[in-house]
């Protein structure tokens, strides 16, 4: 028994192993090649220095947009006993599957100077496309499934029971939600929405053409590759991966506390 066991480790080992080489290799490769001089002086470059400005300020205001709107919508999924809830469910999760490009399109389709929303709100003089208002809705399209989906895990897994027992009570709805479902489903949400906030800072397709002004690092980093080439890019491709790096360990550090926070309100 033991030696089978050992041996469908190592197997799995093996393969597991070749996996995580596929992925750690390019990024090692990355830091072992930095120029850390070199490349930390072209983060000073005003394109450079823009671009992560905007990066960062339009992936915070829509990761807020996507939270207050997401968790209402994914505990009217889990809570609400829709008919054909597995379609809607299925809506979430089409911006997922369908390429980010795909996405652009589709939204230049529908908010661009000749789209059905785009060109009423043009003739009033707010263009979406290339402003913060497109990186926004951009992001938005395409990080919205990872809140939705967690949050509504999250409140699939609160027990009912606690919910009736406040009910029985004598709590509203609303009560219940505030006190019981929310306090328990917090850790979930918490982590939907920095993984949100994660595929925001990374959104490269559908801003490109959406807004491709002002410059997101993604976007920038494509035009130093295709002005500079493979030396222009690398120092932007470090600095999105040590932004990857913080936005992991703050996703972990807001688990745990939220975690803990969660379990301090019900008791």
């Amino acid at each position: 028994m033991r030696n089978s066991s050992k041996t469908t480790f190592i197997a799995f080992g093996a393969l597991g192993g070749l996996l995580l080489a596929a992925l750690i290799l390019p990024i090692a490769s990355l830091l072992l090649q930095a120029n850390w001089i070199t490349w930390t002086a072209a983060w000073k470059e005003e394109g450079a220095r823009d671009a992560l400005y905007v990066s960062l300020t339009t992936s915070i205001v829509a990761t807020a947009i996507m939270t207050v709107m997401g968790v209402p919508l994914s505990y009217v999924l889990a809570r609400a006993g829709l008919p054909a809830k597995r379609f809607w469910i299925g809506l979430v999760f089409l911006p997922l599957v369908l390429p980010s490009l795909a996405g652009g399109i589709l939204l230049m389709q529908l908010f661009g100077p000749y789209g059905w929303i785009g060109a009423p709100l043009a003739s009033h003089g707010f263009e979406v496309t290339n402003s913060y208002a497109g990186i926004i809705l951009a992001q938005i399209f395409v990080a919205s499934p990872f809140i939705i989906i967690a949050s509504y895990s999250a409140f699939e897994r609160v027990d009912p029971q606690l919910e009736m027992a406040a009910a029985i009570l004598g709590d509203s709805r609303w009560q219940i939600l505030r006190r019981v479902s929310l306090p328990l489903a917090w850790p979930g949400i918490a982590a939907g929405a920095t993984l949100a906030w994660i595929r925001t800072l990374g959104e490269f397709g559908a801003t490109l053409l959406v807004a491709y002004n002002p410059h997101t690092l993604p976007v920038y980093l494509w035009v130093k590759f295709e002005s500079d080439g493979l030396h222009g890019a690398l120092p932007l491709a470090l600095l999105l991966l040590l932004l990857a790096v913080i936005a992991v360990i703050v996703s972990a550090l807001l688990s745990r506390i939220s975690g803990q926070t969660g379990t301090a309100m019900v008791e």
